[in-house]
């Protein structure tokens, strides 16, 4: 199940940027329209009580993969069914990309809904000490669709859209074959597209037989009792101590993220006269997406032992320096150009690594103002991880935009310069110095 949670969410809140560069769209139309795919993640702190109230959780899970799947299966249509998607400066909803952009919403909004039903059913199924037995399972097999996604996928699409046959040999005769086809991305994610689809039908099928039922029963649906509580979260988040201080941490942690995240791989992708590094998707999918979601893995990780070990006060700080003085390496690469493939996935691992290991501060953080919530914590948690996924949305927007002014070189002496707000506010910043050490 998390593994699937997983997928959806990567093709469309990830490779999104990766596959509107491959079709055509401009670094400023990328941004945008990619950025603009985050606010079901933002919104689903609003609607989760709604999705409880009206079916179980193991009713959405099985319905949103179904979903999902004939979801991708259209998408895959307009993408193919003119072959172009022009660009313009109007940000104007052209022709088939219009319908193309709305099912990659749609997508969105369904995959959102499957997080909140996936999560759901875990608390509800499995008793206290076997989630906490299971957690580092289920964030394992979800770290794999990471992986997959980020890295097979968009592999996949390079190697698709290449021409040649792509196979195995033996004694002069081809087990498998493949022809390419010749460049052409539409018909490349289109049929990936496709593929995604499949998976979710085949694997709502099993779902529907093998997911364990929680022995809940759904009260009546109370429409005006949701409203309430949906208030009630609003109002009690925002009475908590020091919660401007809270908000602004919230949204200007990943501020210089937010922005890198975006023109990352299309930089990489770009080409040498138009300041990128000109790789194709095959080698990015292998850098990015394998060796850079392994070192945000183990940054992550090594993260986690040092704040349980010292707490999150001591180490806040430093966790705020190491999810921005890395993106410094992308810097570099503008600046030097390096040609081999060594260096630059030595250069991405970096970053990554130092972006887990600075977000392990920033999840802690979330938990910290949220402890003494009482009756809203729940709900107050995922509050904050709509702002958090609202720090990441808004400031990615234009970052495509800003790009095409500064180039890229400067574009990247901006994202450094964007640590400075968060730094300015952090003397502001209290945690208690026992919070988040190992009792």
């Amino acid at each position: 199940m998390y593994f699937t949670q997983g997928i959806p969410y990567v093709v469309v809140a990830l490779l999104t940027a990766p596959m509107f560069v491959n079709l055509g769209l401009s670094n400023a139309e990328m941004a945008y329209y990619s950025s603009l795919l985050g606010f079901p993640w933002i919104l689903k702190p609003i609607w989760s009580p709604i999705v409880g109230a009206i079916k179980s959780n193991r009713f959405w899970v099985v319905a949103t993969q179904i979903l999902m799947g004939f979801l991708f299966a259209v998408t895959a249509f307009f993408i193919v069914q003119d072959g172009t998607f022009t660009t313009s400066e109007s940000f104007e909803f052209r022709g088939n990309f219009a319908w193309f952009f709305a099912f990659l919403m749609l997508l969105a909004f369904n995959s959102a809904t499957h997080d909140i039903s996936a999560d759901g059913l875990y608390i509800e199924v499995l008793p206290e000490e076997k989630q906490s037995f299971y957690v580092g399972i289920r964030s394992s097999f979800y770290r794999v669709a990471m992986i997959i996604g980020q890295g097979g996928l968009l592999a996949l699409a390079g190697i698709l859209s290449e021409g040649g046959t792509f196979g195995i040999e033996k004694w002069g005769v081809h087990f498998f074959s493949f022809k390419g086809f010749g460049g052409d991305f539409y018909k490349a994610w289109s049929s990936i597209f496709i593929g995604v689809g499949v998976y979710l039908v085949i694997v709502s099928v099993y779902h529907a037989f093998i997911l364990p039922k929680a022995n809940i029963v759904n009260d009546k649906i109370d429409l005006s009792q949701i409203k309430k509580d949906i208030v009630e979260t609003f109002v009690t988040f925002f009475r908590i101590k020091n919660i401007g201080i809270h908000v602004s941490v919230l949204l200007l942690f990943r501020l210089g993220e937010a922005q890198l995240v975006k023109l990352a791989q299309p930089f990489l992708l770009d080409e040498s006269l138009n300041g990128g590094l000109g790789l194709s998707n095959i080698d990015i999918g292998l850098l990015y997406g394998t060796f850079g979601v392994l070192s945000l893995t183990i940054g992550g990780i090594l993260g986690g032992v040092i704040v349980s070990k010292d707490g999150l006060k001591k180490w806040f700080l430093p966790m705020i320096l190491a999810i921005n003085l890395p993106n410094s390496m992308y810097l570099l690469m503008a600046y030097f150009k390096p040609e081999s493939n060594v260096s630059i996935g030595a250069a991405i691992a970096m970053e990554q690594f130092g972006y887990g290991f600075g977000f392990t501060a920033y999840m802690m953080y979330m938990i910290y103002i949220t402890k003494d919530s009482g009756k809203y914590k729940t709900a107050h948690f995922a509050f904050a991880t709509g702002l958090m996924a609202l720090g990441m949305t808004l400031p990615g927007m234009p970052s495509g935009w800003l790009q095409e002014q500064l180039g890229y070189v400067n574009f990247f002496w901006w994202v450094l310069i964007s640590m400075v707000p968060m730094l300015a506010i952090y003397k502001f910043v209290k945690i208690d110095s026992g919070f988040g050490k190992k009792k």
